[in-house]
């Protein structure tokens, strides 16, 4: 089996699931992400932002490829990049973190070890950016796939709770804990991307 995970770019955007692909939850505010899917123009956004981000900060997701199919992803970025961080009530993310917006690998896919590679992957490529650790906002009330990553999963690969909430909790993960992870990570790993929808959809929060 031959994989390799590529650095998400606006030449492998289409490598994203349709709905990924047109999905501004994280990178539009509530206000701006609902006028821009009444308008019509999610996907123009989405494209929009990933440039920007990559002419300003660079690299800000990895596609995973196994023989040259497209089986999954992850997003993240500075919290300054993604005006959906502050709508959480446990906002802020910490100055020395890095959000991990969301990820997905498709059913079939998981518990093959891809998940623990691209978080690692990430993870290396944070630390060589000088920062410290990945943040995420979770859902404590997660009952359904969506774009909001489940906390039981987050704290299950690493994550620890920085900031209690009842519904959305904040968590952190150190990255240098993630280079020396055991294999019984794995399915942990596999277990969170995959707990994300085939093709996430806009929602309120």
């Amino acid at each position: 089996m031959g994989r390799k995970l590529l650095p998400l770019t606006l030449d492998n955007l289409q490598d994203l699931p349709k709905r990924c692909r047109a999905c501004v939850f994280w990178e539009l505010d509530p206000v701006s992400g609902e006028a821009a899917v009444k308008a019509g123009t999610p996907a123009l956004e989405k494209e929009a932002w990933i440039s920007a981000v990559l002419l300003d900060w660079g690299s800000c997701g990895r596609v995973v490829y196994v023989d040259d199919v497209p089986v999954g992803f992850v997003l993240y970025a500075p919290p300054a990049y993604v005006p959906r961080s502050t709508a959480f009530p446990t906002s802020p993310v910490s100055p020395d973190a890095v959000l991990l917006m969301t990820g997905f690998i498709m059913p079939g896919y998981q518990g093959q070890g891809l998940g623990r590679v691209m978080v690692q992957t990430v993870a290396k490529d944070l630390l060589r950016r000088g920062f410290k650790a990945i943040e995420a906002f979770g859902d404590a009330r997660w009952t359904e796939p969506a774009c909001v990553l489940p906390a039981d999963h987050l704290l299950a690969v690493g994550f620890k709770t920085v900031r209690h909430h009842p519904a959305h909790p904040r968590l952190r993960l150190e990255l240098r804990s993630t280079l020396s992870w055991k294999e019984d990570v794995e399915m942990a790993i596999d277990r969170l991307l995959g707990a994300v929808q085939k093709e996430p959809a806009l929602r309120p929060l």
